[in-house]
């Protein structure tokens, strides 16, 4: 892809499109998966740079993982709890599912293990996990400063117990502890300190677990009580579109003021990012819930104030889409995606200034005030900090806004690799 791609601008674009499978949900059933007694086919998989370096990290642990790309399909052979190799060095590229949820699965092996990333990854905080695994009898040290990666893990199993663990920081960290739970030495308790950031994540790890044979008592989501007595069993398991990717054709149809259909979502799906579509409908949208499918069509926008926590990656999202709203939008909540690939906050800020916006950045969100009129907007250039988000969700001002260029485009291929083909599909049917 070319190191930058300019956005046409459309007008009421209407269409069908279907998303790729779920980073989040792909990457926890990987987990479950490898560690499950017997052969798991894991369908409608989604195939990006997150979910390439999982697997590479899974078979660099001696686990047998077969892609097949054409039928988005992926086969793996699980070890039933116990990891083949002894010895590993992952790369984990700037993948926050992948260095958290492997962390924690390798403390259950026997042997020395490192996991490395991009220069981005070491700068993205792992200490809460480290401390919680090695609460749990772990040997686990974040080898970076400030509790960076590299991360090395000394592994002799899990031995378990009682861990206390920060809620505020990442959900991911709470999966990655859940998910490893079954396999320790003794039953696991979890304790959650303070408010437990993006709990529909949660609610998901719980789903996938249970879909793999493991129940958890998780009350409130403040405690925890695993049992060490069942393991996951291997099964066939069908993986939901991207809710995350989907906002942003739900974007697209309230910008442009068109009418999306987004297949093989349903306001129940696990991915509680599906409730974008409730703050669209708040700002104006007609939201249609469909068994199997999300219908959004867009109508004037007026602003809203909004807690976006549980639904923190779709920020960006309604960043974009409050451009064209009447009245200003307040986003709170959030001061966890300052840790994501990167800070979110004061880069959405810096982007939609560029661009002619009034946007106040706070310690835990922003408030975007809309021009009086949107042709007052202007294009520019974005650049997108090697984080899909910032690229797809820029994309939408384009969309109305004449001479947007996004700059690298090519990072979607950590979530997304063909969303710029996708997107210039629907904005097509509105230039006809």
């Amino acid at each position: 892809m070319s190191d930058s791609a300019e956005i046409q601008p459309t007008g009421p674009v209407r269409g069908s499109v279907r998303p790729p499978g779920s980073k989040s949900i792909t990457n926890r059933a990987l987990i479950c998966a490898a560690l499950a007694q017997g052969r798991s086919t894991l369908r409608g998989a989604l195939e990006s740079d997150d979910t390439e370096v999982m697997i590479d990290g899974l078979r660099r642990l001696g686990l047998d993982v077969v892609i097949d790309s054409a039928d988005c399909r992926i086969e793996v052979a699980g070890c039933g709890g116990r990891i083949p190799a002894q010895e590993a060095t992952m790369f984990v590229g700037n993948s926050g599912t992948t260095v958290r949820f492997l962390t924690a699965m390798l403390t259950l092996g026997h042997g020395r293990y490192v996991l490395d990333g991009t220069p981005r990854m070491r700068e993205r905080p792992i200490g809460d996990l480290v401390d919680g695994l090695n609460r749990l009898g772990a040997s686990v040290r974040a080898l970076g400063p400030n509790g960076c990666p590299p991360v090395e893990v000394l592994a002799q199993g899990l031995p378990g117990g009682v861990a206390d663990v920060r809620g505020d920081v990442s959900s991911q960290f709470l999966s990655g502890l859940l998910m490893a739970a079954p396999y320790a030495m003794q039953p696991v308790e979890l304790r959650v300190a303070g408010q437990l950031v993006s709990q529909p994540y949660v609610h998901m790890t719980l789903a996938v677990m249970n879909s793999f044979g493991v129940s958890v008592d998780a009350g409130d989501l403040s405690r925890f009580t695993i049992d060490n007595a069942h393991g996951y069993r291997g099964r066939d398991y069908a993986i939901e579109p991207d809710a995350s990717a989907a906002s942003y054709f739900f974007g697209a149809a309230a910008v442009t003021g068109g009418d999306v259909t987004v297949e093989g979502l349903s306001a129940d799906a696990l991915q509680g990012d599906v409730a974008l579509v409730d703050v669209l409908e708040r700002m104006g949208c007609l939201v249609e819930r469909k068994t199997g499918a999300i219908r959004v069509v867009g109508r004037p926008l007026i602003g809203v104030e909004v807690d976006m926590n549980p639904i923190s990656d779709t920020v960006q999202t309604l960043a974009a889409v409050a451009l064209f709203a009447k009245g200003p939008t307040t986003i709170t909540g959030v001061a966890h995606i300052r840790h994501k690939e990167t800070d979110r906050i004061g880069a959405v800020v810096t982007e939609l200034r560029k661009l002619g916006a009034e946007v106040e950045e706070r310690a835990d969100g922003l408030k975007i005030t809309p021009p009086v009129a949107p042709e007052s907007l202007h294009g520019c250039a974005l650049d997108t900090y090697d984080d899909h988000r910032m690229a797809m969700s820029l994309s939408l001002v384009g969309l109305r806004v004449p001479a947007v260029w996004i700059n690298d485009p090519g990072c979607t291929r950590k979530t997304y690799p063909r969303y710029f083909e996708d997107l210039e599909k629907l904005a097509a049917t509105g230039r006809a």
